[in-house]
């Protein structure tokens, strides 16, 4: 990144009063499961309304969810399905989700669709990495098969709960900056990423997209992207809200 656009970060950072634990203001948070899955794109897979989940007895890499109004998603007996991409668009932003997987599963968060924060079983993992839990996933290519071509940014800590108990991911996120030419003229920042009330990025710089998505166009705003297709999760209160710190 070149200094102007770091500094002009910088001073975004001090003018706004977005400094790294900054409290969110009043704005009035979205909570995508209030009327089932409306809020988001349509999936044409098998997403399932649990009023309980847990690991399956059978088998610990699966999970076993008890159907009704409990305002639980389960990816499907499966375990993989479509992944769930939201149709209202957000910049700036604060999001809470509550996850479950079984042992070495693997979801992820993906902020505009493009900016990866991963979900992983990585309980007792002691060397971390981008693909461990609450990471910045790697960039990545798809041919001749898909592969990593950087480490990505592991988290600070490991906050990963075992396998089977809810945890949570905060996290409080600044796109991507634009001139009149919509010219990027900054990049995108974590403020702050909590897992499981740890704190896993404190001002992180995200210099492009992650994953195979590294060389889209980004943008100011863009949906919230639940990942699914890769195994089994669940998730609940799944909330986001503009980000507006406290001055």
């Amino acid at each position: 990144m070149c200094r102007i656009s770091y500094l002009f970060v910088a001073m975004l950072v001090a003018v706004a009063g977005l400094v790294p634990g900054a409290a969110a203001g009043n704005a009035a948070w979205v909570d995508l499961f209030a009327d089932g899955l409306a809020a988001f794109v349509p999936p044409a897979g098998e997403w399932t309304l649990a009023q309980s989940v847990g690991l399956d007895p059978d088998n610990p890499r699966k999970l076993l969810a008890k159907p009704g109004k409990g305002g639980i998603w389960v990816n499907g007996p499966t375990g993989k399905t479509r992944n769930l991409l939201t149709k209202q668009k957000f910049g700036d932003q604060e999001v809470h989700v509550e996850f479950m997987v079984p042992k070495g599963s693997n979801s992820g968060v993906k902020l505009h669709g493009h900016y990866e924060i991963q979900i992983r079983d990585s309980f007792g993992v002691k060397k971390l990495t981008g693909d461990d839990c609450g990471a910045v996933y790697p960039r990545a290519e798809l041919k001749p098969k898909y592969h990593h071509i950087d480490g990505g940014i592991p988290p600070r800590v490991n906050a990963c709960k075992a396998p089977g108990e809810w945890q949570t991911l905060d996290i409080l996120f600044l796109a991507p900056r634009f001139d009149s030419t919509k010219k990027k003229i900054a990049n995108a920042r974590l403020v702050k990423v909590l897992l499981n009330d740890q704190v896993v990025h404190d001002n992180v710089e995200l210099l492009t997209p992650t994953g195979d998505r590294w060389k889209n166009p980004e943008m100011a705003e863009g949906p919230l992207f639940l990942q699914a297709d890769h195994g089994p999760v669940a998730f609940r209160n799944v909330r986001v809200r503009p980000y507006v710190p406290r001055k």
